[in-house]
């Protein structure tokens, strides 16, 4: 339940158990359509990763290292991001909802190639791991009664890191800067989640003497957003220590 017994607006005052049932609906509406993404960059994965032509298109077909459209597809999404947090403001709810599947559909075909470097029963289990420790660590963040918004600095500054340090090794090859991105990189995406779910709460909170759908709309699909990036790199780095090569 909400700690608060009513919330301020134009109109007046909106009781607390109003606010509690729209953000009930709000989060709900954040965790599907982070499941729908979900679904689609599990769909593009799976058709590309699992044909050797589709894959071929990226990668090389025996050593996995990508060709000049396997590095646009890694980076990809990363520039995706960039840009829908700079066009959310001039975009409808519907553009961002139909920019994030596009975004997510664009993921798949970045990870596309663990279905020809892992078998498919440990992509499975690495998923179901991920699901458990996800849904653990989003459910600790949205019911905490303890104010984790100051860690929010140190972490995107660990992100940042995190990123110089991938590409870096990108030249490197070094398997120990692999290993240690990848320990560090769970970590960093499993505070995000607990992090990024106490943030979505409270944004709505802060927001519902407003009634503005339009911002809540959009508000849902980048709190998707965020959820949906920790899963997935919480995922990525499960594997490289629980995945079985082919």
């Amino acid at each position: 339940m909400a700690d608060y017994q009513t919330v301020r607006t134009t109109a007046g005052a909106r009781p607390a158990a109003a606010i509690d049932e729209g953000l009930r609906a709000h989060m709900s509406k954040v965790y599907g359509t982070m499941s729908v993404g979900m679904l689609v960059t599990a769909g593009v994965s799976w058709a590309v990763g699992t044909s050797p032509a589709l894959l071929a298109i990226f990668r090389d077909p025996v050593t996995l290292a990508p060709n000049i459209l396997g590095w646009i597809a890694m980076f990809a999404p990363l520039i995706m991001v960039f840009a829908f947090g700079s066009m959310i403001n001039r975009l409808s709810a519907a553009g961002a909802q139909t920019f994030f599947y596009v975004f997510a559909a664009v993921m798949g075909l970045s990870i596309a190639w663990i279905f020809a470097a892992f078998t498919g029963i440990s992509i499975a289990q690495t998923f179901l791991v991920t699901s458990i420790a996800f849904a653990s660590l989003s459910l600790w963040g949205y019911t905490t009664k303890k104010d984790i918004s100051g860690w929010g600095a140190f972490l995107i500054m660990g992100v940042v890191g995190l990123i110089v340090a991938m590409i870096v090794n990108i030249f490197l090859q070094s398997p120990a800067i692999a290993f240690a991105v990848s320990i560090i990189g769970l970590l960093i995406f499993a505070a995000l989640t607990a992090y990024d779910t106490q943030r979505i709460k409270t944004e709505y909170v802060q927001h519902a003497q407003v009634a503005d759908q339009e911002w809540l709309d959009k508000s849902a699909i980048m709190g998707a957003l965020s959820l949906y990036i920790n899963f997935i790199n919480m995922f990525m780095f499960l594997l490289q220590f629980l995945g079985n090569r082919e």
